[in-house]
């Protein structure tokens, strides 16, 4: 027995310190010393020994038992030091070295603009409300007072989807949902997307932004919409901004206007950008809400007076940031993005 042992010992002790990882040492573990590895088969063999031999037996399995375990452990813990340089290797970190770093990304100039834009309204007391992409032609035209035979309502203007389902063409939609759910006082903002069946050139898109306000009340006047208006454009472009205002006609309003504000280029003075002009291009209309409005959202035309204005989000931009052409807006040029 004691020649097997010493054997069987040899062996564990190569087969241990030739193994290369912790599975195969485990391996070679439950071959000697599991259940039914060869230590646990020598403990077996003791019974058929006269009771002279095998108290001497027990001793030298054990003793031979334990140098076994030894070995494994001190494998197990070269082992594992092994593994502890390598991580330390691998995750070692070059401070002096110079990766490759990701780009922190920013808000689009038009999600800025409309961002600024919100906040200006939130402060001067307006609400900010969304309304859908896809709207009814009651929303869109016929509570806003537009004619039967208004050129908007052309397939050549406006995307339809049935004959009363179409995409809303400006965010004035939203006032006509607001003004069916909600009685005065109303004051209110609202901004998104629009589409119109427009070719695409420097200053129009068949997507763009609009924001819209309206203002519904006792008392409301053309007063009250100029300081509206000449409040938010010094806030937006800065006090040295003027404003001019021309007459139009509007279906929804009455009396309505446009507004022009200074080339932010040239600051009035004259330059290809604005054609010698010293104007900006058109940046918004509107006007006092047209009492055939109140009165189809269920609002006293008698009792309540109101204003409204609507402004292109992407016009906003191009004049803040002296921009001569929409189309950098959606380009998604790198180049351009970073500047913002």
């Amino acid at each position: 027995m004691e020649e097997n042992l010493k054997l069987m010992l040899s062996q564990a002790e190569n087969e241990i310190s030739a193994a290369e990882d912790l599975e195969t040492l485990e391996q070679i573990r439950v071959k000697y010393l599991g259940k039914k590895g060869l230590i646990t088969e020598q403990k077996k063999n003791i019974a058929k020994l006269s009771n002279e031999e095998k108290p001497m037996a027990g001793k030298l399995i054990n003793e031979h038992s334990k140098l076994i375990e030894e070995a494994l452990g001190q494998k197990t813990e070269s082992l594992n030091h092994e593994l502890l340089i390598k991580k330390i290797a691998d995750e070692k970190i070059d401070v002096t070295a110079h990766f490759d770093r990701g780009e922190s990304g920013h808000l689009a100039l038009i999600n800025q603009t409309l961002d600024n834009l919100e906040s200006i309204f939130q402060n001067m007391g307006f609400e900010v409300v969304d309304g859908p992409e896809i709207d009814t032609v009651k929303n869109v035209f016929d509570d806003l007072n537009s004619p039967t035979d208004h050129p908007a309502r052309s397939t050549s203007d406006t995307f339809y989807i049935t004959d009363d389902i179409l995409l809303r063409p400006h965010t004035s939609s939203v006032q006509i949902r607001v003004m069916n759910e909600q009685k005065p006082p109303i004051k209110m903002v609202s901004a998104g997307r629009v589409f119109r069946n427009d070719e695409v050139d420097r200053t129009h898109s068949p997507m763009f932004h609009q924001l819209e306000c309206l203002v519904v009340d006792e008392n409301v006047s053309m007063a009250n919409l100029k300081a509206t208006l000449e409040t938010f454009i010094k806030e937006m472009f800065g006090e040295e901004i003027d404003l001019r205002y021309r007459p139009h006609h509007f279906p929804f309003t009455e009396p309505s206007l446009e507004v022009d504000v200074t080339c932010p280029i040239c600051r009035g003075e004259g330059c290809p950008a604005c054609g010698n002009t010293g104007w900006s291009m058109e940046l918004l209309g509107g006007g006092m809400v047209h009492p055939n409005v109140l009165d189809a959202c269920g609002i006293d035309s008698e009792k309540y007076t109101g204003f409204a204005f609507g402004l292109g989000v992407d016009r906003i931009a191009m004049v803040r940031y002296g921009l001569d052409d929409i189309r950098l807006l959606y380009d998604n040029d790198k180049r351009f993005l970073q500047q913002f």
